[in-house]
């Protein structure tokens, strides 16, 4: 899970001429700096949400913590980026899954032919 901190304006994931450079208004930051009851909360909503609508495999549920304490459902990326400024590649290796394992992970499951 991580934690998108803007400084200003709205959400961009990169730079539109060097996007390996980041976001000019935005960090990511992985783990989440979030308390762990709110961390339990978001994982379980978005464990439901991706339940939910039968996705198998790699997916990104991305999820507002408001203010209050609020989960609020974004968006599901059934197919989230794995370049070098991606969130997917950088949660996983904050995990202790670099990106090499990830994509064993996900070809075995091809392989399987399941994605769960």
């Amino acid at each position: 899970m991580d934690r998108i901190a803007l400084s200003h304006g709205f959400f961009r994931i990169h730079q539109e001429e060097r996007p390996e450079t980041g976001s000019d208004n935005s960090v990511a930051i992985v783990p989440a700096d979030v308390p762990a009851e709110d961390r339990e909360r978001v994982r379980e909503a978005a464990k439901a949400v991706y339940r939910a609508l039968g996705c198998k495999g790699l997916s990104r549920v991305d999820m507002f913590l408001t203010n209050d304490g609020e989960v609020v459902l974004n968006e599901v990326n059934t197919l989230p980026g794995m370049t070098s400024y991606s969130r997917y590649p950088r949660m996983m290796a904050a995990t202790g899954l670099p990106l090499g394992e990830v994509l064993d992970r996900l070809i075995a499951m091809a392989l399987r032919g399941n994605g769960r």
